[in-house]
């Protein structure tokens, strides 16, 4: 008898390669239980029907029109490892056909969770200034170095969104006993409430707190919308931690808050990336710079390839995939943020 043929996964991952987001042991196992097919993420369409007739799964998030997708009548799932839901397929299409949409991005919400907890550690102490001041023979000792220096432990702290990153955030930040407002209108208060945060308006959130961490995805809805009145309104002195996407403020209005004494700031991503040398936030004072490296661990690539090894497993079995997040029909085409062009 005849061994079954092995399934047929297209692996376009880029800006991932496969060697990033298997070890060597998962990717001998993907290997082993599937026939795999590399391709450049714009030359699917031209893969011919044979391959694109057979395909279970596709690794990646490569364009596609409505007429590749009918080409592919075997397609049970996207797993989209890149992890920004973006505007390159006809998500109508796929979830009428049932096709599942998932994404591997909720690896990266511990250590972009820890790294936001850094950042706020170091704006309360400056650490980062300090280090700086001792290397070269002017650091000041004792409660000298410290006239500007707060606790996180206690503070009022404000989160705008609440998905995976906006959860863990919230665990880091447990031990510090801090009083979480959160603003996040796609979350109802009672899913805040069980996390233990107090459901609160944009408003709150801004005027009543001292660290202000922003963890929200970008959407059709909320570009730019944290502007100069928004920084405006915050308390002297409080701290503005940007995590998610540079898009979601306006940048310009940032840097001017900043360089005003008003608030002081931390980033990990910017408005273009990566930023040119001569760019002003480069060398302001009161902002903290991260160049877009808070999610990227290996180990946090690794756990991709194990998620997306364990959800084609539950499919081939006609079950639903549970590791990866499924996008969601009613908010795939508000999301706007880009690509991801670096590791």
């Amino acid at each position: 008898m005849l061994e079954p043929q092995r399934p047929l996964v297209i692996c376009a991952p880029e800006p991932r390669t496969l060697n990033l987001i298997f070890t060597p042991q998962a990717r001998e196992q993907l290997e082993a239980k599937y026939r795999i097919v590399e391709a450049a993420p714009e030359n699917i369409a031209g893969l011919g029907d044979a391959i694109l007739g057979e395909a279970r799964y596709i690794i990646g998030q490569p364009p596609l029109s409505a007429e590749t997708l009918a080409r592919m009548p075997g397609l049970r799932c996207i797993l989209n490892v890149e992890s920004n839901l973006i505007n390159n397929m006809p998500y109508e299409v796929l979830f009428a056909r049932g096709i599942h949409v998932v994404t591997t991005g909720q690896v990266f919400a511990e250590p972009v969770a820890e790294l936001g907890l850094a950042m706020a550690l170091n704006i309360a102490r400056g650490i980062v200034d300090a280090d700086l001041d001792f290397r070269e023979g002017r650091e000041l000792w004792g409660g000298e170095g410290n006239t500007r220096a707060r606790l996180l432990s206690g503070a009022d702290v404000g989160i705008i969104g609440f998905g995976d990153l906006g959860k863990a955030l919230n665990r880091v930040l447990t031990g510090f006993r801090t009083k979480t407002r959160v603003f996040d209108p796609w979350m109802p208060a009672s899913i805040l409430i069980d996390h233990g945060v107090k459901p609160s308006s944009l408003e709150e959130v801004l005027t009543e707190s001292d660290f202000i961490f922003v963890v929200a995805a970008v959407t059709s809805e909320n570009q730019h919308f944290l502007g100069a009145d928004a920084f405006a309104s915050m308390r002297p002195g409080a701290a503005f931690i940007l995590l998610s996407r540079a898009d979601v403020v306006d940048f310009d209005a940032l840097m001017v808050a900043v360089a005003s004494g008003h608030i002081v700031a931390a980033s990990d991503v910017f408005p273009q990336e990566p930023l040119p040398l001569d760019h002003p936030v480069r060398n302001l004072k009161g902002f903290l710079r991260s160049a877009h490296r808070a999610g990227a661990l290996d180990s946090a690539f690794k756990k991709m390839g194990d998620m997306v090894l364990e959800d084609m497993d539950l499919m081939d079995r006609n079950l639903p995939p549970m590791r990866c997040k499924r996008a969601e029909r009613e908010t795939v085409s508000r999301m706007r943020s880009k690509p991801v062009t670096v590791n």
